[in-house]
């Protein structure tokens, strides 16, 4: 037994260190930099990125924003899942492809796409105007709105997918056997469907919220320098005040953030109904 383990991590040397250099070493490099302060190791970078109000609101959006994708793309989800769930199954496989195909497209084309539709313009404002809601176009672009439309189309499919696979497994007379006991559908919801499907919601939900946390096209084309996130916020550190310091303490918060919400969610998910 302790030969084949010996052997088994033989083999698996190659791609540990393959690994660990590429990929591990670089983050723990950058990471690092968030606690060295004038070539002296300490916490100072970190009350210093703290307090100051920009930073704080770029935290907050960029929390906010993740938590409002998550929470929407579960609602849209849950209906768009227990719809298609409830198809014939020659339909089902067509629909679900649809909701699979926006993944297949590069999320610059689609994030793109919203400025042909947010733009000055653009199909939302010429419908405004040609309505008289405005007698000129509105911004639309560069803003928080903007911005979580962009992240929530291009994150919402993970959801239902993961909805739809969960629903998989949700038995046929679950629904029906509530209803004739006189449940309504919000009770049928909360006490069949949402129990039975949480480990779909929190595959989903952590996939969407890390998803939105450490997305970069969509807050930089869509958000711009108005609308900074943490992201964007990390690559005008590097690049722009070539300030390492601050980038590895904001590299520090997403990682912490990812994998915060990741045992979060975990952990509701092995919580009793």
């Amino acid at each position: 037994m302790f030969q084949n383990r010996i052997e088994g991590l033989a083999l698996a040397l190659p791609a540990i260190l393959f690994t660990a250099t590429l990929f591990l070493l670089p983050v723990l490099v950058l990471l690092s930099e968030g606690f060295r302060v004038d070539d002296a190791w300490s916490l100072q970078g970190y009350a210093d990125f703290i307090s100051k109000p920009l930073n704080q609101t770029v935290f907050f959006r960029t929390l906010k924003l993740g938590l409002l994708v998550a929470g929407v793309s579960a609602i849209i989800g849950y209906a768009t899942a227990f719809s298609i769930y409830h198809l014939p199954l020659k339909h089902r496989g067509r629909i679900f492809g649809l909701v699979v195909l926006p993944l297949m497209i590069s999320p610059v084309a689609r994030t793109y796409a919203w400025i042909v539709i947010l733009g000055r313009t653009g199909i939302v404002n010429d419908a405004i105007v040609g309505l008289g809601l405005s007698d000129t176009p509105i911004r639309l672009l560069f803003t928080e709105t903007a911005v979580f439309l962009g992240l929530l189309q291009l994150f919402m499919p993970l959801m239902i997918i993961s909805l739809i696979s969960a629903m998989e497994n949700l038995p046929n007379d679950a629904v029906a056997a509530a209803r004739v006991l006189g449940a309504n559908w919000l009770q049928v919801f909360l006490k069949v469907i949402l129990p039975l499907t949480k480990e779909g919601l929190v595959i989903g939900g952590t996939l969407v919220f890390t998803g939105s946390l450490t997305a970069y096209i969509t807050p930089a084309i869509l958000g711009g320098a108005k609308v900074l996130m943490l992201e964007t916020l990390l690559y005008q550190r590097v690049n722009v005040a070539n300030d390492f310091v601050s980038a590895g303490i904001i590299a520090t918060i997403l990682i912490t953030m990812s994998f915060g919400s990741n045992l979060l969610f975990k952990r509701i998910a092995t919580a009793r109904t």
